[in-house]
């Protein structure tokens, strides 16, 4: 029996030659047009926003909105464990700040109660944030800590990381968490958030810290998928 092999789709050819042609532009460069890329290449538009929207999630091209599709620059910034995003950029020489949407008392319901171990309607402080790398909105961050934290939004101003507030104010020290990684696509609210399109790829974070063996904080993060990966390590005896 002979095998028969089969042409790779159209928009998977024409992903490749883009790929080569990205890879010879230096970071920030700007691409053809998709009337242009359909043009040369005798192809669809459909076929040319398929491949590219590929690259994008690849981490290979920028889309940037009203402005273009670009040579990434293709430096992930990688989510460790125990570490705030703050930590986290700071350990890879990037430059991060936060703009606060909000800080409020809510009354825990729902899986929030039964993630942070309280009784329904028990006083939580909610945080909503985006967070930014090089003044670029790159995650949407909500948490949900256990408690009131009169004074929050000073702390966090005058330390940039709210796991540093929490423990130079409060002494709340987060020293273990359990991660929940999933994937999923963009819709309105983090188009308006992070300034992405509808459907881009979004790497999302649920972490459960405790501190001193009790549940403290419950985050919900949405990161871009494109600029973000996860990091784990473990020690093993």
């Amino acid at each position: 029996m002979t095998s028969q092999s089969h042409p790779a789709p159209k928009y998977y050819v024409l992903k490749e030659r883009l790929r080569a042609l990205a890879s010879e532009g230096d970071p920030g460069t700007l691409m053809p047009t998709e009337r242009a890329l359909a043009a040369e290449y005798g192809t669809s538009r459909t076929t040319v926003r398929q491949a590219i929207a590929e690259l994008v999630a690849e981490g290979v091209l920028d889309r940037i909105q009203g402005h273009g599709t670009f040579v990434a620059h293709n430096r992930p910034t990688y989510v460790r464990q125990l570490t705030s995003f703050s930590e986290d950029a700071e350990a890879q020489g990037l430059r991060s700040s936060s703009r606060l949407i909000g800080i409020s008392t809510v009354p825990a319901e729902g899986e929030a109660a039964l993630r942070l171990n309280v009784e329904p309607g028990t006083a939580l402080t909610r945080v909503e944030r985006v967070r930014l790398i090089d003044e670029e909105p790159l995650a949407h961050e909500t948490a949900l800590l256990s408690g009131e934290l009169p004074g929050l939004a000073d702390a966090l101003d005058r330390t940039g990381s709210l796991y540093a507030a929490l423990q130079e104010s409060y002494g709340v020290r987060i020293t273990d968490a359990e991660d929940t990684v999933q994937t999923r696509l963009a819709g309105p609210e983090d188009v308006r958030l992070l300034g992405l399109e509808m459907g881009f790829p979004l790497l999302v974070i649920q972490r459960l810290g405790f501190a001193g063996g009790r549940p403290a904080e419950w985050t919900y993060s949405v990161f871009r998928g494109d600029r973000f990966r996860f990091q784990a390590r473990r020690h093993r005896d």
